[in-house]
């Protein structure tokens, strides 16, 4: 056990001394056994403070030291580090937080924070004492990088790594890359047309050896590690016969008799069951919907060299270091009868006006009739009172009002009335709202209470709100177009995909980062990132930044050849196992299986065996031991026992 600790107790600049006696904590603390130094410092980040720490554990020869300050989420590296520098397993350090978990949550009751930080503290001093002095492991890591979704984000992603050294899978699901980017036309902000965005990450893709690029590919499964993952890629086929006469590939298209509604926009018209997402859609190959593809034989022999319905589904085996998910979103449908949708005639989505807008020239029509008035519903499948969508999707406001804008622009009798709850076009795009406002368009605001009605009365379509914005008068209009401004929800599978790589997610069903601020692409699981709107709604800019960002970890983690793990894992006692499984069985990792144990050359039994590389140390393993066979390096029952005592000894 430790015998000589130094204790730190920080005012965190008022942070914490404002309502936690500091100096009361450090004079109890300094009576707890083991510790001969204890002191009071402003901030104990501070440099200054850093240099005081190191001078102390090398002049009183301090084989252990407490920081009591804010959260070791902020600071447990700095302090790591600063315990190195003076000679120190930095495993031998342990930080207590008294901001966020005293002063910061009891800020009505100074006696009682003071008293909670003494026994924070004075139960840290104690677990600090059976510390032990560890080391991280290495183990080899491949500088390969696997992409999940070659939409905006992912494409940036990859470019980026490629460009920094790092070799890149790149999948996609469809057989078209792009993602939802090229079905929103003009873009807001830049005014640039989001199939022109696609086309020219495209062929930056292309210019780079490193990024190997797949269509119509899925994760079929993920085993291995962080370094050495080894990942099951299934690759669909497009049906149609590689490097084959375009022009003979067209008249077949056009003479296609099967139609299908073109989900590119949004079920407004059709396509055929020969297709391309959109004219300059990337790759330009186009591909087969087999499922709904009828053809006689007559129409397959003729076009033999062109088209191939034996194709098979293939697979691809491939080793990576790290993976990164950029599922990207889906737009939210709503239910039938929401806001009139598909039982009000002329009632659509913001994404299906969008298309429409790119659709028409010299004037907006919809079910042949000419589009002079249109009513925009806002929040709709966002910030629900009763549903699961209960978040901002943030981006549908500026969405909104961009498209009103457009169609300002592109025809100019059409008039828009936007009915919202709160306009949220944060950043510079208030300027879209101001020039929208300017241009005619009227903005009512309604309750969340009493959401607008729509309905057709007399063969009309009106639309029935309480605008608060004039003393709740009930106001009716009667628009040739209702569009329901729609919020962003997680892709339909993103589910079976969280599943495969054991990534969590969160109420809202996007995927879960480690922190917002801290750590806003990593996840859990090591070596596993997130970006782009599958973690939540983004625009476009917003979703480069993150991918840029998991793009920048991706590769430090994996640049050097081989990664540092931290050794706070779990640990077997092999005379205590006796294999009952159970602990295999709630690990969330996978990261225990079932071993020989010979010692001595004794008779083998069967023990659990530990994968340091994907081991987390959460500890869920251990109350679930009935032989109590398994500590947590760390955090150990004589460590978390003597904190106990700590805790629960009066002040």
């Amino acid at each position: 056990m430790k015998e000589k600790i130094g204790v730190y107790v920080c005012h965190c600049g008022g942070n914490i001394s404002d309502y936690v006696d500091v100096e009361k904590v450090r004079d109890v603390v300094e009576k707890e056994e083991g510790v001969v130094l204890s002191k009071t410092t402003m901030f104990a980040c501070a440099d200054s403070a850093q240099k005081e720490i190191i001078n102390d554990i090398k002049e009183n020869d301090l084989n252990a030291i407490v920081v009591a300050s804010c959260s070791p989420k902020l600071h447990l590296s700095t302090f790591r580090n600063v315990a190195e520098r003076a000679g120190l397993n930095p495993y031998h350090y342990v930080q207590a937080n008294i901001r966020e978990q005293c002063s910061w949550a009891h800020t009505d009751k100074p006696k009682e924070a003071t008293e909670k930080a003494i026994r924070i503290v004075r139960a840290s001093v104690r677990r600090v004492r059976y510390s032990e002095a560890l080391k991280p492991f290495t183990i080899p890591a491949a500088n390969i990088a696997l992409i999940i979704g070659a939409g905006v984000a992912g494409m940036r992603s990859a470019i980026s790594l490629a460009d920094m050294g790092t070799h890149v899978y790149l999948i996609e699901k469809s057989h078209f890359v792009g993602g939802r980017v090229a079905q929103m036309g003009e873009l807001f902000s830049t005014n640039e047309k989001g199939e022109e965005v696609i086309s020219k990450l495209y062929d930056e893709i292309k210019k780079r050896d490193k990024i190997k690029l797949f269509t119509g590919a899925e994760l079929g499964s993920v085993s291995g590690s962080v370094g050495d993952y080894k990942a099951q890629i299934k690759i669909h086929p497009r049906y149609i016969v590689p490097d084959c006469d375009m022009d003979k590939l067209k008249e077949a298209i056009s003479e296609c008799k099967t139609e299908m509604p073109d989900e590119y926009n949004f079920g407004l018209t059709q396509k055929k069951a020969i297709y391309k997402a959109y004219e300059n859609c990337k790759p330009e190959m186009p591909a087969i919907e087999k499922d709904a593809f009828n053809p006689d034989q007559k129409f397959l022999e003729k076009y033999k060299d062109c088209i191939d319905l034996e194709q098979k589904t293939e697979t691809l085996n491939i080793n990576t270091g790290t993976v990164i998910l950029s599922t990207g979103f889906d737009p939210y449908e709503p239910e039938d009868g929401e806001y009139g949708y598909k039982k009000a005639e002329n009632v659509i989505t913001l994404q299906q006006l969008k298309r429409l807008i790119e659709l028409s020239n010299g004037k907006l029509e919809y079910n042949n009739r000419e589009i002079k008035n249109i009513v925009y519903v806002y929040c709709v499948g966002s910030r629900q009172k009763e549903g699961e969508n209960k978040y901002c999707s943030r981006y549908c406001c500026t969405a909104a009002i961009h498209a009103a804008l457009l169609c300002r622009k592109k025809f100019d009798s059409v008039k828009g009335f936007h009915l919202y709850r709160d306009m949220r076009t944060y950043g510079k795009y208030e300027l879209l709202f101001d020039e929208v406002s300017r241009q005619g368009d009227i903005f009512f605001r309604f309750n969340e209470d009493e959401s607008p009605v729509v309905e057709t009365a007399n063969g009309k379509l009106q639309v029935k709100f309480r605008d608060i914005l004039t003393n709740n008068e009930e106001i009716a209009i009667e628009p040739d177009l209702v569009v329901l401004v729609t919020g962003m929800v997680p892709r339909k599978d993103s589910g079976t995909v969280a599943g495969i790589l054991k990534t969590p997610v969160g109420t809202d069903k996007f995927f879960n980062e480690v922190h917002p601020k801290l750590r806003p692409v990593e996840t859990v699981i090591d070596g596993m990132y997130i970006c782009g709107t599958c973690q939540g709604p983004k625009n476009i800019t917003e979703s480069i930044t993150s991918s840029l960002s998991a793009a920048a970890k991706s590769n430090s983690l994996i640049n050097k050849g081989e990664i540092e793990l931290e050794p706070t894992i779990i640990r077997i006692d092999p005379e205590a196992c006796e294999w009952c499984d159970k602990c295999a069985e709630i690990c969330p990792f996978d990261s225990i299986t079932k071993t020989e144990y010979s010692p001595d050359g004794q008779k083998g039994k069967t023990i659990a065996f530990v994968n340091e590389s994907t081991c987390k140390g959460c500890g869920m393993c251990a109350p679930v031991c009935p032989t109590d066979a398994i500590d947590i390096i760390g955090y150990t029952n004589n460590e978390i026992e003597s904190m106990i005592d700590g805790l629960i000894k009066e002040v």
